[in-house]
């Protein structure tokens, strides 16, 4: 059950991430990384590693985004 909730979270935040690098919006980064915290806590508490391997994508996809805007250097 918790994995089904993490890959929930996960794709949200995949959906939202993608969203993120349209111009102007890599902003959104900075609220979808720690929602794909939050699915990766989760994901480590369930049996199947799919949604933490899914929330550690997410997270790795908006920390690269970032870097690239400016946000993190």
């Amino acid at each position: 059950m918790l994995n089904i909730v993490s890959l929930l979270i996960g794709a949200v935040a995949l959906v939202l991430a993608v969203l993120a690098f349209i111009p102007l919006l890599g902003w959104a980064n900075w609220f979808i990384i720690p929602l794909a915290v939050i699915g990766l806590a989760i994901g480590v508490l369930a049996k199947s590693n799919a949604g933490r391997n899914l929330n550690i994508v997410v997270i790795v996809i908006g920390v690269i985004r970032l870097m690239l805007g400016g946000g993190i250097f």
